[in-house]
């Protein structure tokens, strides 16, 4: 989402016109589901996607419109097996897709939305919000946990019971659509080895906030990881002299040696991680496990570890662990959105 709003900002500062493209509303099979985007441009390119296909070819014009008439608006597209031919879609569902336009003359707008890709660098929740009045666009909010409500004039105590990990469209009048921009939280990845140098460019790529810990400065070197959020070099018989882990933090255990696992994972098993996983074969979790036991950790606590770490793919190389693992945190955060808000 930043490079998206990065974009926008660079198209306005050179006073090019520019439309979002966002959902913000989905029901049945569709390609893509509430809060997918994509940034049209003057010249026609694009950036990012609302699902391909014909869904996405009808946006791109209807953005090209918006850009014409140099205004905002909604528009569904149907996609039920009565009406899919008209578009030349196959799969049933409904999507609404809101086209907010950008002026590349509205300076107070750009730097909204400077303001909105900061809040992007930032690890401390925030939320979109798009005003709209049947159908037309009136207004781009942000809502941020230590700031509150700004640049829209709505209620606050209507505003909050819709601040959730899913975008939510409120259609009675003020109408508005609500959505995440950033969910704090990072993933905290202990060993800077080969899995990790897999690992923290994939969580990056998907949204993740990897922060590399390392005993060996070597090890968290930036030129192995520049998609790291941080990199933090100390011991791992004392991680908390570095971080503090909250219930928003994951956890990704794989230094170079079993008693540093184990070090770090009776520690991180004293904290409210969301996610806790170690890399290890059958017999050295076993044997982990009774050390945790014997170390004062209640055996019901043993459940939150996942080892082996990551989904059961059967991946061997690298890579493909890495994979796996990311893909457990992706099938986490999912299952955690229901609960955190």
């Amino acid at each position: 989402m930043k490079t998206l709003f990065e974009a926008i900002v660079k198209a306005l500062s050179r006073g090019e016109d520019a439309v979002l493209c966002s959902i913000i509303a989905s029901s049945g099979s569709t390609p893509r589901g509430k809060g997918a985007k994509m940034a049209v441009f003057e010249d026609g390119s694009t950036l990012g996607t609302v699902g391909g296909g014909a869904v996405e070819y009808h946006s791109i014009l209807t953005a090209k419109e918006a850009l014409r008439e140099k205004t905002g608006f909604s528009k569904g597209f149907d996609l039920s097996p009565n009406q899919t031919a008209d578009i030349g879609m196959i799969c049933g569902g409904k999507v609404v897709v809101y086209f907010q336009f950008f002026s590349g003359k509205d300076e107070p707008e750009r730097k909204k939305l400077e303001h909105i890709v900061s809040l992007l660098d930032k690890n401390e929740d925030a939320w979109l919000i798009t005003l709209v009045s049947e159908g037309r666009q009136v207004g781009l909010g942000v809502y941020e946990e230590k700031e509150g409500l700004k640049y829209v004039d709505l209620p606050l105590e209507d505003v909050r019971p819709l601040l959730k990990s899913s975008g939510v469209l409120q259609k009675q009048e003020p109408s508005f659509y609500v959505e995440p921009l950033v969910q704090s939280g990072y993933v905290y990845v202990f060993g800077g080895g080969h899995v990790a140098q897999e690992l923290v460019p994939v969580l990056a790529h998907v949204g993740f906030r990897p922060v590399v810990y390392e005993d060996r400065e070597m090890f968290a070197a930036a030129e192995l990881f520049p998609k790291a959020a941080a990199k933090i070099v100390g011991p791992f018989t004392d991680i908390f002299k570095k971080i503090a882990i909250t219930r928003k933090d994951y956890v990704a255990i794989m230094t170079r040696g079993h008693q540093a696992d184990y070090q770090v994972l009776e520690q991180v098993m004293r904290t409210d991680a969301c996610y806790i996983g170690m890399i290890g074969s059958k017999h050295k979790i076993a044997s982990t496990f009774k050390r945790l036991v014997e170390a004062g950790i209640d055996e019901a606590e043993l459940s939150r570890i996942h080892s082996p770490i990551g989904l059961p793919i059967q991946g061997e190389t690298p890579a493909e662990i890495a994979i796996s693992i990311a893909a457990e945190m992706i099938l986490k955060r999912a299952e955690l959105a229901k609960h955190y808000f």
